[in-house]
């Protein structure tokens, strides 16, 4: 068996919920030098650019959690403001993005998977992104892990999907089938200018949390059962975000999916898989 068939055969056999509390509760732990020296440790290892946070010293964290979704300084990711564009919602780089064909989207070459599956299950929810477009974008574990809005909207319901919690990593995506379909995952439909907007931030191992700014933590704890919150459209209890505000975080990396509808928006040129992305830069444009 060789190196890339074991680290698979690993995540099968690993308990990947137990691993992942357990890591959740020592990165929300304060544990003064200890936490300092292991953030250090974090940022040679991944070779972080300190000179982008806020706070540029690891001693001003408390937890490894605090450091993970450090913000970054003003300014430091000018927003596309054109209100024809839609801005990336992330630090990463493109895993997959095309069309939805015949309900189904590309998690790596040789392996598609459903985006109704992905969604949560109902044909209703999944109705309005049929034949349009997805993109997936990885968040390694170097990237700023602050998720934002890629475009105002308006949020209509979300929805926790119980699952795995497998690697999301190139590797694992390119071998593990329906990866992003079974992992747990969290679900946010908006309405926008372009018609809804799905953004769903896929849990993976030693992802210790989901958050969103509206429910705040999410998962854990994991349920087993699908549940959906929906949102009014108008009201005190209306969440709408602008373009560029943010709308969730991870304590500890993985992936967020994309999508709309037909006929609303068209990739940029250049756009495409490995493709690294930056917060607020311009992702595609929206058709008049």
């Amino acid at each position: 068996m060789n190196l890339d068939k074991l680290k698979i055969a690993m995540q099968y056999a690993l308990p990947k919920h137990a691993l992942s509390r357990l890591v959740g509760k020592l990165a929300a732990a304060e544990a003064g030098a200890l936490t300092t020296q292991l953030i250090k440790l974090f940022i040679k290892q991944y070779k972080i650019d300190m000179s982008e946070a806020l706070h540029e010293d690891p001693a001003h964290y408390k937890t490894f959690n605090e450091f993970f979704t450090r913000p970054l300084k003003p300014g430091i990711r000018p927003l596309a403001e054109d209100k024809n564009i839609i801005a990336h919602p992330v630090d990463g780089a493109i895993s997959q993005l095309g069309d939805v064909v015949d309900g189904q989207i590309i998690q790596a070459k040789g392996h598609d998977y459903s985006l109704q599956a992905l969604l949560g299950g109902k044909e209703e929810d999944f109705l309005p992104f049929s034949g349009g477009k997805f993109a997936t974008i990885y968040l390694a574990p170097k990237d700023y892990h602050r998720i934002h809005m890629p475009i105002d909207g308006t949020l209509k319901r979300m929805i926790y999907v119980p699952g795995d919690l497998f690697s999301v990593n190139p590797l694992t995506a390119q071998n593990v089938p329906n990866l992003f379909a079974r992992n747990e995952r969290v679900v946010a439909i908006f309405d926008t200018e372009i018609g809804p907007l799905a953004m769903v931030l896929v849990g993976a191992t030693i992802v210790a949390s989901i958050e969103t700014i509206w429910a705040g933590t999410v998962t854990p704890p994991a349920g087993k059962d699908v549940f959906s919150w929906d949102y009014p459209a108008t009201g005190s209890n209306t969440v709408s975000l602008k373009k560029g505000e943010e709308m969730g975080r991870f304590k500890l990396g993985s992936t967020v999916i994309l999508a709309w509808g037909a006929n609303q928006a068209d990739f940029l040129d250049g756009e495409q898989p490995e493709t690294v992305t930056r917060m607020g830069t311009p992702f595609a444009t929206i058709k008049k």
